[in-house]
């Protein structure tokens, strides 16, 4: 008889226990108080009044590392649908696991990838703990960082720059805000982003703790020649958080008219302009090799007939090349001329030369 007794009591606690289901009610995405991980629907439907203590496991998606744990209070529930909220299981006993967590009441969860995970602990003469219900969301700011300067299509007047921008607010969600600059070339058909992300860095810096940041001086100057790419990554520690637009920019080429005056180069441009370049018999040039090609072709061709001139090859190395050329065919003086150089993908830079006798 007693064991009877004693499996109908277990059936009725099992039965009770599947009457009780809870929703936790958290956003897939922004920003999150510690006090919004509590806004739980609990339905019961059991007959009789039911006590129940949630707790919480809160982990970092990226890591599998808890973050804090939490317990509330036992509260009673009836019959039907409840919606509570950080109120009504208060006092709550948390146990904290990372250092970047606020521990006011209120306090906003810290931005990253969490994984929330629920179970729920019913009380009816005996204590019965029901499975875990996990959740993900993304914490994260409001606005991402906001780039300054250089200015997003912009001609910049020196080879180089201050970088700046704008922190990502609030900033009361970092505890350890830093950020990651990212500079690189454009190539031809490319857009910015796809530039970042596929593209070596010309230039990278890593946690950052000010809004701004100098190109160095003892680095390769920037290329007159190039269209560059930049954007910024906030972190929160080493946990990525935002990142800013990808902006583009040019440098300002120095206004050098003579291509065989005293180590002056003369940067080759993606796509023709008005500029012309007066030599006599040697051009003086650079370039920027974004490829492992070791040679490049060149050849110059007379405008007033379109009949190539010379062609020939040149050593090259990756990145920026500062080069020249002696012509040996005789040219006309005044007379207009196209050099151009070609890589093994078909890229060309060119500079349209008038030649002036010495």
């Amino acid at each position: 008889m007693k064991r009877i007794l004693y499996l109908l009591m277990v059936f009725l606690a099992l039965r009770a226990e599947a009457q009780v289901t809870i929703t936790p009610q958290l956003p897939p995405a922004g920003i999150l108080s510690k006090a919004q991980l509590w806004n739980i629907a609990l339905m019961s439907g059991s007959q009789a009044p039911i006590g129940a203590t949630v707790t919480l496991r809160l982990m970092d998606a990226t890591t599998n590392q808890a973050v804090l744990t939490g317990i509330t209070k036992e509260i009673l529930l009836n019959r039907g649908a409840r919606q509570l909220t950080a109120a009504d299981f208060t006092p709550i006993q948390y146990e904290y696991l990372s250092p970047s967590v606020d521990r006011s009441p209120n306090g906003l969860l810290p931005a990253g990838n969490y994984l929330a995970c629920y179970s729920l602990i019913l009380s009816d003469n005996k204590q019965h703990q029901m499975g875990e219900d996990c959740i993900p969301f993304v914490v994260e700011p409001v606005s991402p960082p906001q780039l300054n300067m250089p200015e997003n299509k912009s001609l910049v007047e020196t080879d180089r720059p201050q970088f700046t921008w704008l922190p990502p607010t609030p900033a009361s969600m970092f505890k350890d805000l830093n950020y990651d600059l990212v500079l690189t070339y454009v190539r031809e058909g490319q857009s910015p982003e796809e530039a970042v992300q596929q593209n070596a860095p010309v230039y990278r810096r890593a946690y950052l703790k000010d809004v701004f940041v100098n190109y160095p001086s003892a680095a390769k100057a920037l290329d007159t020649a190039a269209t560059y790419a930049w954007t910024v990554r906030a972190k929160n520690g080493t946990v990525f958080a935002a990142q800013s637009e990808v902006w583009t920019f040019r440098v300002k080429g120095r206004k050098v008219i003579n291509g065989d005056n005293n180590g002056a180069y003369v940067a080759l441009r993606r796509e023709l302009d008005g500029a012309v370049v007066s030599v006599s018999d040697v051009l003086a040039f650079s370039f920027i090799n974004e490829t492992d090609d070791t040679l490049v072709n060149y050849d110059m061709m007379d405008l007033s007939n379109n009949q190539q001139l010379e062609k020939g090859q040149l050593k090259v190395q990756l990145g920026e090349n500062r080069l020249s050329v002696t012509f040996k065919s005789r040219m006309k003086d005044g007379a207009l001329y196209l050099f151009t150089v070609r890589n093994s993908h078909g890229e060309r830079w060119q500079i349209k030369v008038r030649h002036t006798e010495k």
